[in-house]
């Protein structure tokens, strides 16, 4: 009898897009054909995203244009949940100060609150949402307001993005712009805090997700903040080394080198008095150094060292990287 596959364990996969799905305008390679078979498996489907600059039903469009499955409603952004928030704080028609898309000035309106885009305006709050299009002004606009005392929530605080050409600024930075200028801090209301995955698994009344992202701070740590079981992927942000060097709260049950691998069997990793095994690879960790041998091409051998990695050092609040050494076959 064939084992089962690794989704397989799973009613719903909650789906990080940027460097899961697509980079920059183009599909990871094999993402779609991973998404397409879930409908036959029973497996329910959403995506989970940071991104702010679209509205849900775009980036619906932009996944079917992509040849991906996607109702408008199986999209949950940060947007939505920035506005949720400002609106559960907010008195109906609060002005709040759009800094981002028009996008995210549209989920302000969706749920009673007034989007304005300057100062003179009066602004009760501000909100802040990733836009490739905003500039210095709009950040100082931000500033002003911020500095005065209003209510700053931001969509979500991701350092960087994965574009076609590499890796470019994302949302954090802009608000690491209006923080360092301002000395506050905003509210965040997408990953890594849970509602966003709470709320994505409620749509699909889903018992058992699996949330898949290639971002350890903002996809891994957020599924594990819901109590979701949570897999890497390595098509995007995250290396086989940062998520070796890990800290607690943001490593990921399983390992993948890309969406195909849901649908292969997961291998089993042994202990044995201290000697983790996994395929054909094994691995030892003790004095800040972790022994391998395997291949350091071949996943099974990182998941190896993971598992021993993590044994030797529970609970750490920083990343912390071992020494490794490879000693073949």
């Amino acid at each position: 009898m064939a084992a089962a596959s690794l989704i397989s364990r799973f009613d719903a996969l909650l789906a990080d897009l940027d460097g899961v799905v697509y980079a920059g305008p183009h599909a990871v390679p094999g993402a779609v054909d991973s998404l397409q078979q879930l409908a036959g498996l029973g497996v329910g489907l959403g995506y989970v995203t940071n991104n702010a600059s679209r509205t849900p039903s775009q980036v619906a469009a932009h996944l079917r244009e992509l040849g991906a499955p996607a109702e408008d409603e199986q999209v949950v952004s940060s947007s939505q949940a920035a506005a949720e928030l400002l609106a559960s704080v907010l008195a109906p028609a609060s002005r709040v100060l759009i800094t981002g898309s028009p996008a995210l000035a549209q989920e302000i309106e969706l749920v009673g609150l007034t989007p304005v885009w300057s100062q003179d305006e009066d602004p009760v709050a501000v909100v802040q949402g990733f836009n490739p299009g905003i500039g210095w002004k709009d950040l100082a606009e931000a500033a002003y307001v911020v500095a005065a005392g209003a209510l700053w929530v931001a969509t979500n605080t991701d350092m960087s993005i994965p574009q076609a050409r590499g890796i470019a600024p994302g949302n954090g930075t802009l608000v690491a712009a209006v923080a360092a200028a301002t000395g506050q801090k905003p509210r965040v209301a997408g990953k890594p805090e849970a509602p966003l995955f709470h709320a994505a698994a409620k749509r699909l009344a889903s018992d058992r997700p699996l949330v898949v992202g290639d971002r350890l701070d903002t996809d891994i740590l957020g599924g594990n903040n819901a109590g979701f079981a949570t897999v890497a992927v390595l098509t995007g942000v995250d290396t086989r080394e940062t998520i070796l060097a890990a800290r607690t709260a943001e490593r990921p049950n399983y390992l993948i080198n890309s969406l195909s691998d849901l649908h292969q069997p997961y291998p089993v990793i042994e202990n044995a008095d201290g000697v983790y095994r996994c395929g054909p690879s094994s691995a030892v960790a003790g004095d800040g150094t972790v022994k391998v041998t395997g291949d350091k091409d071949d996943l099974d051998s990182w998941r190896a060292a993971c598992a021993a990695w993590w044994a030797a050092v529970p609970e750490t609040a920083e990343a912390y990287s071992p020494r490794l050494e490879w000693l073949g076959h």
